[in-house]
């Protein structure tokens, strides 16, 4: 009865003091595709997507019941950094969702024309003239937006000496953009100014990171449980967790003051997992991730502004410098990744798999439709048959040419002039369960070994490389079938041998595949990425680096005259995949399961048009 009252209070209080219009709320996911396109119609970094800001503290200065019901503490704010511009999740601002909704679109504007915030009071402004110097149209909406905001502030009347003068500059400010150069100063901080943009949060001094000597592999029999994602992109921190007071102190309660014993007992997950663990992530500022801990199931699945820490100390000899694309810079720096190539000469022949036997019959007839086809020459010099008519015709003739003597037919195959290229990513984020009992590295193996059947049929030149990476000095690059190699159990062991690595070095996987496949004679060449999300490493590689390396890389293949094509399970692809392949140059599979059927289907379209 205490816990229903409680709620009901709870409702109840945060309610009375609630400043938002629930009714006319707007969510960002409904609207990001076209706040996407209208990001780029207005000149923001190509390379930037939009995402869900998290909630930051904001110190305002606030009322008795606002510090009951524990609210107007923390707002999600807009901001931007080199990676992405982080919106609000939903607006409920103003009491209408078309303003709502025109407010979206504003603080699009604003982030497209701010790309950095030095100076947050004048910096804004100075945007505001911009923006509505160059469309004329956006000023009417901003005047709607910032008179509507204004009625909707707390009153100045009703704050100290010093709030009531910043107060009265912000709406100044906001009428006449321009028109004050400075913010005076106050002990808290002004209501949020939603039609302007925020600096990034303050980011908190890490604990360096320990060194990469701890394995993170899981146990090939664990299974990853079913995971929520939590939208928000969460600040993290490394800690090194090594301490010699680490662990359980067990002591008897007579012998307090004489003796204790410590035993290192590891308790970083809570045996119950009865907790809201979405909830409680979501409502933290930073989230502190130990460098040290071996990896274990998680529950709640975050994405953080800081890769996860992995390792890999194998040496494979000294590789291959590759150059990578420095966007800063705009220019090629050479030598800066280390590329490896891999064979697993170890691996035993395997004949198809029996749960593939159905879906590769069904792909060798598609292909057939396409493949191979026998013509019939008449009147060759040599050749399987006699051409019975070519002699009669020869034989007719009043004078004999008696130096040819093409009295034969020839059966030829005429071959397809193409050649492929297929790219498997195999880093560690493969690991993710599609179904209770299948991995997306199984969807993966089970779509090479389809899409290959397919290819053997028809004979088409072809190649099968996987990539993973740790940082720039190693990159995977797993042979699997080279061109020129008869596909066999062999090439099928392989495949069915590969797991998932580390993280995705995306473009120098493609530059090695580029250089390749610029050595094969084929007319008409394909480099092929299976993938299942966005270009990551543990170094700079993080982010719009990684980004702009990859679609630096895909152009200098196209110059090549190779024609690249993504195919993705990630359900975000949408959000990056145009700018690193163009509109015409990726595909994605929502249903990861259906990637065997579906990946042959996309070849068969790649090689007729």
């Amino acid at each position: 009865m205490e816990e229903v009252i409680g709620k009901i209070w709870d409702r109840w209080v945060t309610r009375q003091v609630a400043s938002d219009y629930s009714g006319a709320s707007v969510r960002l996911a409904d609207l990001q595709a076209e706040l996407t396109l209208y990001y780029h119609a207005l000149g923001g970094a190509p390379g930037k997507t939009l995402e869900p800001a998290d909630t930051r503290r904001v110190r305002l200065r606030r009322t008795g019941m606002q510090r009951v019901a524990g609210t107007h503490q923390r707002f999600a704010l807009p901001w931007q950094d080199e990676r992405s511009v982080r919106l609000p999740p939903s607006l409920a601002v103003f009491p209408s969702a078309r303003l709502n909704t025109a407010l979206y679109y504003w603080q699009v504007a604003m982030a497209a024309y701010l790309p950095q915030v030095h100076n947050w009071f004048a910096d804004n402004q100075q945007t505001v003239l911009a923006l509505i110097g160059h469309y004329p149209g956006l000023g009417r909406q901003y005047r709607e937006l910032a008179e509507t905001l204004l009625t909707l502030r707390p009153p100045a009347e009703d704050l100290p000496d010093d709030l009531q003068r910043r107060e009265r500059a912000v709406a100044e400010a906001l009428r006449n953009p321009g028109a004050l150069a400075d913010l005076p100063f106050a002990r808290f901080d002004c209501f949020p100014v939603w039609l302007w943009s925020y600096p990034p949060p303050v980011t908190l001094h890490c604990v360096p990171e320990a060194s990469d000597d701890s394995s993170t592999e899981r146990d090939p029999g664990q299974r990853s449980p079913r995971q929520t994602r939590l939208e928000q992109r969460k600040q993290a921190q490394r800690i090194d967790d090594e301490h010699e007071t680490d662990g359980l102190l067990v002591f008897l309660p007579d012998s307090l003051m004489s003796w204790t014993e410590q035993i290192n007992l590891d308790r970083c997950q809570d045996d119950d997992g009865d907790g809201d663990l979405d909830q409680v992530a979501s409502d933290l500022d930073l989230i502190t991730v130990s460098s040290r801990r071996k990896a274990t199931a998680a529950k709640v699945k975050f994405d953080l502004d800081l890769p996860a820490a992995e390792n890999d100390e194998l040496c494979l000899g000294p590789g291959i410098r590759l150059p990578e694309w420095h966007f800063k810079q705009g220019r090629l720096r050479p030598d800066v990744c280390l590329l490896q190539p891999l064979l697993t000469d170890d691996a035993e022949p395997v004949s198809l798999p029996p749960h593939l036997a159905g879906t590769a019959d069904e792909v060798k007839q598609q292909f057939s439709r396409l493949g191979l086809q026998r013509t019939r020459l008449r009147g060759q010099p040599d050749g399987q048959e006699l051409d019975l008519d070519a002699w009669l015709d020869d034989y007719s003739r009043p004078v004999k040419d008696t130096t040819r003597q093409n009295f034969f037919l020839d059966r030829r195959q005429h071959h397809r002039d193409f050649g492929c290229l297929i790219l498997a990513d195999l880093s560690l984020s493969t690991e993710g369960y599609v179904s209770d009992d299948c991995q997306v590295i199984d969807v993966i193996r089970d779509s090479l070994m389809v899409l290959a059947e397919g290819l053997d049929r028809i004979q088409d030149e072809f190649a099968i490389y996987g990539f993973s990476s740790v940082r720039s000095n190693h990159v995977r690059y797993q042979l699997m079938k080279n061109f020129g190699e008869p596909y066999s159990d062999r090439v099928r062991g392989r495949i069915a041998r590969i797991k998932p690595g580390f993280y995705t070095r995306m473009g120098a996987a493609i530059r090695q595949s580029t250089r390749i496949l610029d050595m094969q004679p084929q007319a008409h060449r394909v480099l092929l990425l299976v993938s299942d999300g966005k270009p990551n490493d543990l170094d700079q590689y993080e982010g719009r680096y990684g980004i702009e390396d990859t679609r630096q890389a895909v152009i200098e293949a196209q110059r090549q005259g190779i024609t690249p094509y993504c195919v993705t399970v990630d359900e975000q692809g949408h959000d990056y995949l145009p700018y690193l392949f163009g509109r015409d140059g990726f595909a994605v599979v929502r249903d990861p399961a259906q990637l065997p059927g579906v990946l042959p289907r996309i070849y068969l379209n790649l090689s007729t048009h």
